[in-house]
């Protein structure tokens, strides 16, 4: 029995499997649908669109680097078991090269992307099937730069940085992976004081001088006398928040900027930790095992 393209599209949007799949079970089936769909599912395929309504709160921080193009990218899956194994770290990585070479703009563009013979969506739906658990493209960032990059990861992709370096002066790409480093552990907000926007600093103030007037030592004193602690709080704020004002986490007697000199520019950077603002879905114990069961008898 002869099938069409749109027999393809049709079964892969019933089974949530890839083009290739598809193909590969009509063919198998001889054309025929209900037959092609059983095979999808006798292969573990078709599973894979029963876990789009999972959450995947768990994951990986992954990056590539070639040339000047830098790639930093977060991949989520179901549990910390499967974050840590390698067939996961090495979809990362795949989709990573595939992000560095198409340079696509958004999540739906990479979805698009060419890998394989097929796209990054139909790899990631196959790969589910196999891992079985929801694999989820969450994010990702694009440097390109006449300067150099460098990424680091944390703890296997629970952080992850990157960071552009304009200037760069050869023989300091140790000092350029320091501060990577300083980045993943001191979670600085701006490269410099001038790249705070001015409704930062100025909401800063307000919240200090208020926490300022509640205190019992400072109540009565004097506006002005208050904004000139204020002031000295703001160099406070620089000093935690902006990068190049932080004390070096090898050795707190310099800031990151002394490090720094001359040796290079940091022009951007980029710090994840994976996870952060997804809320993990939480079940009842008791409601959980009488889901199974109810399951079971209907099976």
């Amino acid at each position: 029995m002869a099938f069409t393209a749109k027999d393809v599209m049709t079964l892969r949007d019933k089974s949530g499997a890839g083009m290739l799949d598809c193909k590969k079970a009509l063919i198998d089936a001889d054309g025929d649908m209900e037959k092609a769909a059983e095979l999808l599912r006798e292969r573990g395929i078709a599973k894979a669109v029963k876990k789009e309504s999972r959450i995947a709160a768990e994951g990986a921080v992954g990056s590539y680097v070639c040339e000047k193009v830098g790639v930093l990218l977060e991949v989520n899956c179901e549990s910390d078991f499967v974050s840590k194994g390698e067939k996961f770290h090495n979809i990362v990585d795949t989709v990573a090269k595939v992000i560095a070479e198409n340079k696509p703009a958004d999540i739906e563009a990479l979805k698009a992307c060419p890998l394989n013979g097929a796209t990054v969506n139909d790899f990631i739906t196959n790969e589910t099937a196999v891992i079985g658990e929801k694999i989820s493209l969450r994010r990702f960032e694009i440097y390109e730069t006449s300067g150099k990059i460098e990424t680091y990861l944390h703890m296997g992709g629970k952080v992850g940085v990157m960071v552009e370096a304009v200037d760069f002066v050869a023989g300091s790409e140790e000092t350029l992976h320091d501060v990577a480093l300083q980045i993943a552990a001191a979670k600085p907000s701006y490269v410099q004081d001038s790249d705070v926007p001015a409704e930062v600093i100025e909401k800063e103030k307000e919240i200090m001088l208020v926490q300022m007037k509640n205190d019992e030592k400072n109540a009565n004193k004097p506006q002005n006398i208050l904004e000139k602690i204020v002031m000295g709080k703001i160099g406070k704020f620089y000093s935690e928040n902006c990068l190049l004002k932080q004390a070096f986490v090898k050795d707190d007697t310099q800031t990151v900027g002394q490090v720094i000199g001359s040796k290079f520019k940091v022009a951007r950077f980029v710090r994840w930790e994976m996870g952060e603002g997804i809320e993990k879905k939480k079940e009842d114990l008791n409601a959980e095992v009488a889901k199974q069961v109810a399951a079971m008898k209907n099976n």
